[in-house]
């Protein structure tokens, strides 16, 4: 039970793209502790939020064929990230649809007060902040991962692990190896002229 809820603890943060008038949100999940969650998104001037409580998702959950929490809001996430969604501006609130077809998702969220609302956009910007750095953090401990990347640590520390063979090019001339088959003498060219000189004794 307990990984269950720290699995669905993951909250959910991302761009929405109005398919009707290209407007850009910033589309958020909060999930609390009681099993319910927080949806809102915000255009970073006015945040649209609400509430659903467990008993609501559980309805929602038997609606749409879903097993828990992360399933719901992994659907809201494609749903925003796949273009299907768009907001209807009120004036104090905003329903946000996740499709096209009646059956689809619609969720109704309320507009908040100038004062909560400024304090939800600082959170989420501490939060976007918190999340890239966790990110940075990532990355740069896998590539230091001997588990994750052996052959790229190698490549980038090691380069003359992979190149190993034969030394024979590196190897230092001795005087009168041959330049052509280095390890071999070179041959002197037979003169004759010895010949002669026994010859004239």
């Amino acid at each position: 039970m307990s990984m269950e809820q720290n699995s669905e603890s993951k909250s959910v943060l991302c761009t929405l793209l109005d398919k009707n008038d290209q407007s850009k949100y910033v589309f958020f999940t909060q999930k609390r502790s009681a099993g319910d969650i927080n949806i809102g998104c915000t255009n970073g001037e006015d945040v649209w939020k609400t509430h659903l409580s467990e008993e609501i998702l559980s309805q929602l959950f038997k609606t749409f064929s879903l097993k828990s929490t992360e399933d719901y809001t992994f659907k809201l996430k494609c749903a925003c990230k796949a273009g299907r969604a768009f907001v209807k501006l009120q004036e104090d609130s905003a329903v946000l649809h996740l499709g096209s077809e009646h059956t689809d998702l619609s969720l109704s969220l309320s507009k908040l007060k100038d004062s909560e609302g400024r304090t939800e956009v600082k959170e989420l910007l501490f939060k976007m902040a918190d999340s890239l750095q966790q990110l940075e953090s990532q990355g740069s401990s896998s590539s230091f991962s001997p588990v994750k990347s052996p052959q790229k640590r190698s490549a980038e520390f090691e380069p003359r692990k992979q190149h190993k063979g034969p030394v024979v090019e590196v190897r230092k001339r001795l005087p009168g190896d041959s330049l052509i088959n280095p390890g071999t003498k070179r041959k002197k060219p037979a003169t004759g002229v010895a010949f002669d000189d026994e010859d004239d004794d």
